[in-house]
């Protein structure tokens, strides 16, 4: 009857007949080495996902604090030694993104992208926003994949040089940035040049606002082109590029309104509680 016991039907086996069938199963048998490849199988997939976790958790490690090395950019007395600082450490982010494209040789990395799609959005952010520091334009996503092109190190065949050696071509890996880990990359950059923005504000640049306002609408533009056509995770970071655009354009305003008859070491402070003034409005509404 409806709301009644529903008996299983492995129930309706004696557990002394299912222990006897478990004792008698042959264990050099085709099944059971079929099952037991498929285990291994299993068991060296969860083991690479979870290197690649780790990876990936490094390199996101390692790109945050680039990206805060840059923040220096703009109050260092010497910005050039900043930008060859940071090249240093993405030097060695791209050796961990080296480590994980070794480890999808022969795979699809579409099966891992789960597991490496954190860590190559937050080095898309640094490289970005180093390359912004430096030309104040977007890098592109095949710029971006041509310094992901890596070559084999000699070692071994250092000691053992033959003249046959010299003919063969270098054994190269290469890991691709997705167009999605590259919008998402952008996505956040928008946030760390709202973050420019205020401190130049603070070290009294007038100029920088405004030529981040104008990127800034440029990117929002493009995103918007895309629409909810895209990626679910694309349409989801539109709010907070939108977000960032509006505090940005708001301290243009404020500098253009108001620059003259505020200070320039209060121009900060004022900008920053405006901005917490539209963070509390967008939280109402």
């Amino acid at each position: 009857g409806s709301g009644g016991f529903r008996k299983r039907k492995h129930d309706n086996f004696p557990h002394g007949q299912r222990r006897e069938e478990k004792e008698n199963l042959n264990p050099s048998s085709a099944l059971m080495s079929s099952f037991k490849s498929f285990q291994l199988e299993l068991d060296t997939r969860h083991d690479k996902y979870e290197r690649l976790v780790k990876l990936s958790r490094d390199i996101t490690i390692e790109s945050k604090r680039t990206i805060f090395l840059l923040h220096r950019f703009i109050s260092a007395p010497n910005g050039e030694e900043i930008l060859n600082e940071s090249e240093v450490k993405l030097d060695g982010v791209r050796r961990k993104i080296k480590q994980v494209a070794q480890e999808l040789i022969g795979e699809d990395m579409y099966q891992f992208h789960r597991a490496i799609s954190p860590g190559l959005q937050e080095y898309v952010e640094a490289v970005s926003f180093q390359y912004f520091i430096k030309t104040r334009s977007l890098i592109s996503v095949e710029e971006i994949n041509k310094q992901l092109i890596f070559t084999a190190e000699d070692r071994e065949e250092t000691t053992n040089t033959t003249s046959n050696s010299h003919d063969k071509p270098p054994h190269t890996w290469s890991l691709k940035v997705t167009p999605v880990d590259y919008l998402l990359g952008v996505a956040d950059l928008t946030g760390e040049l709202m973050r420019l923005c205020i401190s130049s504000v603070g070290n009294g640049d007038i100029d920088t606002p405004f030529e981040l306002s104008q990127f800034l609408r440029q990117i929002y533009d493009g995103f918007t082109f895309i629409g909810n056509t895209g990626p679910y995770e694309v349409s989801k970071k539109l709010y907070t590029l939108k977000q960032s655009l509006a505090k940005v354009e708001n301290a243009c305003y404020t500098l253009k309104v108001r620059g003259s008859e505020i200070p320039k070491h209060m121009l900060a402070d004022v900008f920053s509680t405006k901005t917490e003034l539209i963070d509390q409005e967008e939280g109402l509404a």
